[in-house]
């Protein structure tokens, strides 16, 4: 009888809809045709918690370890492995354009004002990005494994939000973030917290019981986060990322209760906070410059300035620019141009400008397929991350006209994640049951069918 068992499991794990045999032939053709690679996917994900979470901030020792090199050197083993590992992967054109962005910054290099810095900003921050966009296009082939991304995204920006406010951490008035890099300044923290919004959104929506409590919960603290860093950049960024999500979630979505939420929270958010003197005065500055009781200390009038400047190097420059990284040089200001735009112009000519609009433009265009497909239709979580996905970018490209983010990583991330959309929704459609075997496949060992085995005895 155990015999006859084990026979049966055998003969399950080798039928095949090709007519072949065996359970090794069966994963194997699984494997090609999803085009998996499970040690890339892992390696993916270790990349992502080192640079969203940032360990080393936190845990003592760790400080004296270059995690950041540790990451970079796993991406870059993790893209090696997945080149050599067979299979064809097409390179989606984002990724393409990426990568004329990474040589045409390369080729700004030897004839910078700075070659060993701007060899530091292109081959130690840019290309980290590049290689980010090529492990997801090479590895995510389902909407779980977004996912799972997604939620090392949000949550860290949500964590550190949260944290940042009951601790206290606060300078000269401004909310900043309690880890180091993207998430500390005040600016950056806001465009994080507006780009990650609309992800965190789609988590509550998709959610149920307490977890949907606590996703609700961190929305609200990375709201007042915004407030609190006094960035006004990032009240910009956010302001639109949720009006796109009340039209998509609410409007077209059918949630009345989405709408009727966000109305009656920022009616009582926004009241309160124009209610003080100080954040009235910030505010208004946007519009009217250094007003008193404002806090801009001129900086208004001196982003005016390097806006002018950094298009004017640009115009002076225009096929190299000054070298990546190397604007704040110009003329000793030892400041960035606070203009994504202008500053890359600036950096790196009017070619990188054009090809990273050019990429920016491709990734929406990714979406506007992503919506066109069935999975679009017919899978409730897709739509909502499309849509998720949708809102961040352009909040993204809304606080990119404030701050300087073309070195770091998280537009490349969400650029990214476009073309794993794309590739999702080229993939047949499960059924539910279908649907959660294969997510519980996933969660064991990415996709390793286990061997059955025989069982001894009589």
């Amino acid at each position: 009888m155990q015999e006859r068992k084990f026979m049966n499991t055998q003969s399950q794990w080798a039928k095949d809809k090709d007519g072949s045999t065996g359970w090794m032939a069966a994963r194997t053709q699984a494997v090609a045709k999803l085009g998996r690679r499970p040690f890339v996917y892992g390696a993916l994900v270790t990349f992502s918690v080192l640079y969203y979470y940032r360990p080393e901030d936190f845990v003592p020792g760790l400080s004296y370890i270059p995690m950041a090199r540790i990451a970079g050197v796993i991406g870059a083993v993790a893209l090696a492995f997945g080149m050599m590992s067979g299979g064809r992967a097409k390179v989606p054109q984002v990724v393409k354009i990426l990568w004329l962005l990474l040589l045409q910054m390369a080729l700004c290099v030897p004839l910078a004002l700075w070659p060993g810095g701007a060899f530091s900003r292109v081959f130690d921050n840019y290309a980290k990005g590049v290689i980010v966009a090529m492990l997801i296009s090479m590895a995510v082939v389902t909407t779980w494994e977004l996912r799972k991304l997604l939620w090392i995204q949000v949550s860290a920006v949500a964590l550190v939000t949260v944290a940042s406010i009951l601790l206290d951490h606060f300078r000269d008035g401004r909310l900043q973030g309690i880890q180091k890099s993207i998430l500390q300044n005040p600016n950056d923290l806001a465009i994080n917290i507006a780009i990650s919004f609309p992800i965190g959104l789609a988590f509550m929506l998709h959610a149920r019981g307490f977890r949907k409590v606590l996703w609700g919960i961190a929305l609200v603290f990375m709201a007042l986060g915004v407030v609190l860093t006094y960035s006004r950049s990032g009240l910009l960024a956010l302001i639109l990322s949720l009006a796109i999500c009340v039209w998509e979630y609410g409007i077209k979505g059918k949630r009345r209760s989405i709408v009727v939420v966000t109305v009656v929270a920022l009616v009582i958010g926004l009241g309160a906070a124009l209610s003080t003197a100080h954040y009235r005065a910030r505010v208004e500055s946007i519009f009217l410059g250094n007003i008193e009781g404002s806090g801009d200390k001129g900086s208004l009038d001196a982003r005016k300035a390097l806006l002018k400047k950094s298009i004017l190097i640009a115009v002076k420059h225009p096929l190299v620019g000054v070298g990546p990284g190397c604007f704040l040089l110009v003329d000793q200001g030892w400041v960035v141009a606070h203009n994504s735009y202008t500053e890359l112009a600036a950096e790196a000519g009017f070619p990188a400008l054009f090809l990273f609009l050019w990429a920016v433009g491709a990734s929406l265009k990714n979406i506007a397929q992503a919506r066109k497909s069935t999975h679009y239709k017919e899978d409730s979580e897709f739509r909502l991350f499309t849509q998720a996905l949708w809102a961040g970018i352009l909040a993204y490209l809304a606080g990119a006209c404030f701050a300087s983010t073309e070195y770091t990583l998280y537009p490349y991330f969400m650029m990214a994640y476009t073309c794993a959309m794309v590739r999702i929704s080229n993939q047949p459609l499960t059924d539910p049951v279908q649907g959660g075997e294969q997510r519980r496949l996933n969660r064991a060992i990415y996709d390793r069918i286990p061997q059955p085995q025989l069982i001894s005895g009589r």
